[in-house]
């Protein structure tokens, strides 16, 4: 599961301004076999990563998604916020 963290934060890294306000962090799920992301990026970079329409983030969870099937097939929710 580290491996979808570690994915997330190198996309999301590329994608802003501000490399260094970005975090992302596992949280526990109160459905079963769900890994929830929450992505904490700064609010001039918002944008950026959910992209026009939230195009960019959901290719983002496609991604990720992708690789979980690799991984441990659990379902990936990503949820960005901002300082």
């Amino acid at each position: 599961m580290d491996n979808l963290i570690s994915l997330t934060e190198l996309i999301i890294k590329n994608l802003v301004n501000d490399k260094d306000s970005v975090s992302v962090k596992e949280f526990e799920s109160d459905e079963e076999k769900t890994l929830l992301i929450e992505v904490m990026v700064s609010e001039g970079d918002v944008a950026k990563v959910i992209g026009h329409g939230g195009k960019t983030i959901n290719a983002i969870r496609t991604i990720v998604q992708a690789a979980s099937f690799e991984e441990d097939n659990k379902l990936v929710k990503i949820n960005v916020d901002s300082y």
